[in-house]
């Protein structure tokens, strides 16, 4: 009997580590495969020779890369967006999720703030009033309107207030008789002891701001402007080529060859696949302490 319970255990445990290889495979190969078009000849690339293997081995993509400024001006502008952007939700998520962490009695608005907070969350004004809204301030082919519009990031905000609850209370009320105001509970009490939740929304902060393309679309007029991602998604988008100009035509067929198009889009990965292993660690923990609530 003994016997066959470990049998039965091993063989259990090997369907496991098979299924956990095969979705780490899943994850790892496109990105795989996106460096090895990268590194291949072009040609090899167009006739679709590649496969788990660069084909005609060269870095001629990534020397072509190296003389393409506006390549280099979106990635700035994205690095802008990103830093602004994920320091602008942190303190913000911060201030909000403190005083809704707090019961009603201690914070009276505090359950009409909370569904106006997830009726937000759940609902939108629409794009033309938010495009309207953003062009009535001038923030047109402004950095600010990548990072403002999505300045308060809800989901996030629940997550932090959820975990601030779950605090020992004891913590509050030694504070407190110790003379601590607000502020001061915030800075030294909540926020060093939320590095879990927090490093969690920052990690969500930051792959948003770098991944999202559509506002750059919308809200910038000039390709000057784009961040990263709405680069490359200008880039490899189908164009009506009949419509185009000599000098339009000649841009697309620079910025459709696969191998640039894998070298850039490789590139783009790069600061992400780096900031995810210091934070990862906290993931989990962010995300299960934060999402229970008593």
């Amino acid at each position: 009997m003994i016997a066959d319970t470990t049998v039965r255990s091993r063989m259990l445990n090997g369907v496991v580590y098979v299924v956990l290889v095969l979705c780490a495979l899943v994850c790892i190969l496109p990105l795989w495969y996106t460096l090895c078009v990268s590194l291949s000849q072009k040609a090899a690339a167009t006739a679709g020779l590649v496969s788990l293997w660069p084909v005609g081995f060269n870095l001629d993509a990534y020397r072509q890369i190296m003389e393409d400024a506006k390549f280099f001006k979106s990635f700035w502008t994205s690095i802008q967006r990103v830093v602004l952007g994920s320091a602008l939700n942190y303190v913000i998520i911060a201030l909000m999720a403190y005083p809704l962490s707090k019961s009603a009695k201690d914070f009276k608005p505090r359950n009409v703030f909370m569904w106006v907070l997830v009726f937000a969350m759940l609902f939108n004004g629409g794009l033309v009033p938010w495009y309207q809204t953003v062009k009535s301030y001038g923030l047109i082919n402004n950095i600010w309107a990548l990072v403002l519009g999505n300045s308060v990031p809800m989901f996030s905000v629940i997550l932090v207030l959820n975990f601030f609850r779950n605090l020992p209370k004891e913590l509050e009320e030694a504070a407190l008789v110790d003379g601590a105001g607000p502020w001061y509970m915030l800075l030294k009490l909540y926020i060093p002891l939320s590095t879990p939740v927090l490093a969690t929304v920052t990690l969500f902060s930051v792959v948003y701001h770098w991944n999202e393309f559509f506002n750059g679309l919308v809200l910038m007029s000039s390709a000057d402007h784009y961040p990263l991602q709405t680069y490359i998604q200008q880039m490899v988008v189908n164009l009506n080529v009949g419509l185009m100009t000599e000098d339009q035509y000649k841009r697309l067929n620079e910025l459709s060859n696969q191998t640039l198009n894998a070298a850039k889009i490789f590139i783009a990965m790069i600061p992400v696949l780096v900031i995810y292993p210091f934070l990862q660690r906290y993931f989990i923990t962010g995300i299960t302490l934060g999402a229970v609530k008593e």
